[in-house]
């Protein structure tokens, strides 16, 4: 059966430091996704002092949900400090 992908979730995602590469986090974002949708899109963005972020969009089936699961799955990364959500709109 084919997914509805009917929620756009935005997502900022922080490295534990400089050091990390965001590059690699971003390859792995599309195995965390793929049971409840797929990246729609992602752009490292500067943040400050050198500090960049990954900036994700996520589209997801909003009857699989998948939000929370996600946002675990991240934040469960030696190289991730932080996840947070910045929007989710339904499309």
């Amino acid at each position: 059966m084919k997914m509805k992908l009917n929620v756009a979730l935005t997502l900022r995602i922080m490295p534990k430091d400089i050091e990390t590469d965001l590059s690699v986090i971003e390859g792995n974002l599309s195995e965390i996704v793929k049971g409840y949708g797929q990246v729609h899109s992602s752009e490292i963005k500067p943040v400050a002092f050198g500090l960049k972020c990954i900036e994700a969009v996520i589209l997801l089936d909003d009857s699989k949900g998948g939000v929370d699961e996600i946002e675990a799955e991240l934040k469960s990364k030696d190289s991730v400090s932080q996840v947070d959500i910045l929007e989710v709109n339904r499309l």
